[in-house]
């Protein structure tokens, strides 16, 4: 555990790998030191009382100090940076851990082969086939067109304009409402547009939802009213209703100084794929013709989807920006600092974190400190219900859409349990003879 926590906070440890730190020190960033008590032991330190650790140490992914010494010992290098780093990579091609499931094979960009781990120490969990093969394919067509090929048996996120075919062809789709969150994350900088809060909340109330889950997903979305929805813990009472109401957005435009001969500029930087993106391209030109409707013209700026991830922790003062005043990277919203803390907080600004926009409001910042510093379970959910809502009232993003997962799969597939979660569990999967 130490170790571990060392190869991301400690800058001269052996094993610190700064390719690591965005995918988990940027996510416990109160996070200061561990320290071994016994063999069962580990203090650790935050810089501030912060409720959200336990929660967030899910995202301390853990290495084998062992496998990664003995790469470390065979690997070339000038210094002992350079054998680190060439370390991690020779770690990355040849992963290990304590899972059911173990890496035999993986070549970058092409595939990933596993097969289940007959050690695994919880035997009612080892996985029933033997071996595992992913393929990356970031085209929905592709992925489709390989499952009803039979080249596979099992795709993430099929093209929606497939989805009839798909079932009357005898597969089987699964889906359910996971939390995420499809936004538009806006620029909060001197000279933004999105510093009008009409304008912010005219893009909100400009979008047909229900239009677009019925149409272009083929039903394979959430309507987006926030973060969280009612019935949510963490929901709260949020006074602005975010809803299709056209006519609502166009008369705050018209406060806001624009209408039919004048509309307002606003730039998105957005990918053409990419994990959780759902449908971007063809999203974002939806999102285009409709804010249209209401004024804006919406110009994209579309990257590859590893640079847009990468200039999400840079920000929009970047140059990476490009001058975009928004940036559309959609989030996992299960936990407190991922779902709200990580985007609203003014100290979370690039490059500690996805503050992207650089958002500044003492409101948020009060209520987060409220939050992260009350340990009572009850009263921390009502303090983040308060977040939520006050994050809704200043339409602080622009909420379009929550994914339900879909996946579909060969008749043959077994044993699945779809969650509501961006985790899956394949210990349980099988395929029928």
């Amino acid at each position: 555990m130490v170790w571990n926590v060392e190869k991301v906070l400690k800058q001269d440890a052996p094993q610190f790998d700064p390719s690591q730190v965005g995918v988990t020190a940027s996510r416990m960033p109160t996070l200061a030191s561990a320290r071994k008590i016994d063999d069962m032991t580990v203090e650790l330190t935050t810089r501030e009382p912060d409720s959200f650790l336990p929660i967030n140490l899910t995202n301390l992914f853990m290495a084998s100090p062992a496998k990664w010494q003995k790469l470390f010992d065979a690997a070339a290098g000038a210094d002992a940076k350079a054998k680190s780093q060439a370390a991690w990579a020779a770690f990355a091609k040849d992963a290990s851990g304590t899972g059911p499931w173990k890496m035999s094979s993986f070549t970058p960009r092409e595939r990933l082969e596993l097969v289940k781990n007959e050690n695994y120490w919880d035997k009612a969990r080892v996985p029933k086939v033997d071996k595992m093969l992913l393929l990356p394919m970031p085209e929905a067509n592709a992925r489709t067109a390989a499952l009803l090929s039979g080249q596979v048996d099992w795709i993430e996120a099929p093209a929606p304009d497939a989805v009839a075919e798909i079932k009357q062809r005898g597969f089987v789709i699964y889906s359910n409402e996971e939390p995420h969150v499809w936004p538009w994350q806006f620029s909060r900088i001197e000279g933004s547009p999105w510093n009008d809060i009409r304008v912010r909340k005219a893009a909100n109330l400009c979008i047909d939802r229900e239009g677009l889950r019925d149409g272009l997903l083929a039903g394979l979305m959430v309507p987006a009213t926030g973060t969280f929805e009612p019935g949510h813990p963490w929901r709260g009472k949020p006074t602005f209703q975010i809803k299709y109401d056209k006519p609502a957005a166009q008369k705050l435009m018209q406060e806001a100084g624009f209408g039919p001969n004048k509309k307002l500029t606003v730039k998105v930087q957005t990918s053409a794929s990419g994990s959780g993106q759902m449908l971007p391209l063809p999203m974002n030109e939806y999102l285009q013709q409709a804010l249209a409707e209401c004024y804006f013209d919406v110009q994209l700026d579309v990257i590859e989807w590893n640079t847009l991830f990468t200039n999400w922790r840079r920000g929009a003062k970047d140059p990476s920006a490009n001058g975009a005043n928004a940036t559309n990277v959609t989030y996992a919203a299960m936990d407190p600092f991922f779902a709200m803390v990580r985007f609203l907080q003014s100290s979370m600004a690039p490059p500690v974190s996805n503050n992207w926009g650089f958002i500044n409001n003492p409101k948020f910042d009060e209520l987060v400190m409220k939050a992260r510093q009350t340990f009572d379970p009850a009263s921390r959910d009502q303090s983040l219900a308060e977040l939520h809502a006050a994050s809704v009232d200043d339409a602080a993003l622009l909420y379009v859409a929550h994914d339900v997962a879909p996946r579909a799969m060969s008749p043959n597939v077994k044993g699945l349990v779809q969650p509501k979660s961006w985790f899956v569990d394949f210990s349980p999967v099988s395929i029928a003879p």
